[in-house]
């Protein structure tokens, strides 16, 4: 069954007579369209029985190479109102009282929608197209197991050349080169070493790798619309006497959280299981963001790993599972792994051990 058609039967299920969408991750996800997005009104809108594009003139000729669902094209003196009520008259949903309204879509675009329903009761995509996304098919596993050998290519490559002297910047380019050689785009790379690495978010910069560091590698890039996300662990040279019980603490957070995963379970259940490792080692304090997070045709998506999610876990979804400890001033340490949650448990998809990796 097509991603339309499913969709169809989640708005049946859930009594929605319109779902309206704008340029982004849930348009790609379903049809695989990638639109120009700028401040012009373009909305997808899909009933029971019609599918169909508010489509700027502008953008209508490349837009058309993308689809050949029917378009109301506008153009920058019309303006969008006559050709958005002519698209819902079209769809059958001119007086539709209970719409989905893409939560990611600019608010002028969700606006006009509400000023031309203003009966209608409005709720985001959680349960439809959200809901949808969430449970990764077999063709969608594929493309993210092979996204995920890419990114430990690439986490390899890094290791192979990595020395002291070297900035971050230098690692980060190792990384991105190893990415594109391999047909993939660089989305995204944390390189961290010694203190910067106690920063979760820290921004790739000019500090140098020296002796003794222990270095955060928490990389990403993308193919086929889907991406990877990995982080492991660098030491250059021997590591610091502290590190080998708090790597101890964090891997054993990961496989309580492993263990935690199962269908049937609430996401928090898994965040639970994790930081209760963290905190009774006495590194409470030191973990401070989730567990982990969806993954798919966005790096971040749901289902959320965290303490407050009441998710239910389902076969299908992909998630990461990431806890941590950051120690001010001496170092960080993060292992991050993405798994497809089976009927059993969940499947790990890269295939790096998450040992520390020393460069001598």
């Amino acid at each position: 069954m097509n991603r339309l058609n499913r969709l169809r039967e989640a708005m049946q299920h859930e009594n929605v007579e319109l779902c309206v969408l704008g340029p982004g991750a849930h348009l790609a996800w379903l049809i695989g369209v990638r639109p120009h997005a700028d401040e012009r009104p373009l909305l997808f809108c899909l009933t029971q029985n019609y599918a169909g594009f508010l489509m700027p003139s502008l953008e209508a000729e490349s837009a058309r190479k993308q689809t050949e669902l029917p378009f109301h094209t506008w153009s920058d003196a019309e303006g969008p109102e006559s050709a958005l009520a002519e698209c819902l008259v079209a769809a059958g949903a001119s007086q539709a009282t209970s719409i989905v309204l893409d939560e990611t879509m600019r608010a002028d675009f969700a606006a006009l929608i509400l000023d031309s329903l203003p009966n209608a009761d409005r709720q985001f995509t959680a349960s439809t197209v959200g809901a949808l996304r969430m449970r990764k098919d077999a063709s969608e596993f594929d493309i993210l197991k092979r996204n995920a050998l890419c990114a430990d290519s690439a986490m390899q490559a890094a290791w192979s050349t990595m020395k002291v002297g070297m900035s971050e910047l230098d690692v980060a380019d190792i990384v991105r080169e190893s990415f594109k050689s391999q047909g993939a785009q660089p989305l995204f790379n944390i390189i961290g070493t010694g203190g910067n690495g106690a920063y979760p978010h820290h921004h790739t910069g000019e500090a140098v790798l020296q002796h003794g560091d222990i270095v955060v590698m928490d990389i990403g890039g993308g193919m086929n619309g889907y991406s990877s996300d990995i982080t492991r662990m660098v030491c250059m040279g021997n590591p610091p006497e502290a590190y080998a019980k708090v790597h101890s603490v964090v891997e054993s957070a990961v496989q309580a959280a492993l263990h935690a995963a199962k269908p049937g379970v609430k996401a928090h259940e898994v965040d639970d299981a994790a930081r209760k490792v963290i905190t009774d080692a006495g590194y409470g304090e030191f973990f401070m963001h989730r567990t982990g997070h969806g993954m798919g045709v966005e790096i971040h998506e749901t289902p959320y790993i965290t303490s407050s999610s009441q998710t239910i876990l389902e076969e299908g979804m992909v998630f990461s599972i990431e806890p941590g400890i950051y120690l001010q001033k001496q170092f960080g340490l993060r292992l991050e792994d993405i798994v497809i949650l089976r009927n059993d448990g969940p499947e790990v998809l890269s295939e790096l051990p998450r040992d520390l990796q020393i460069i001598s």
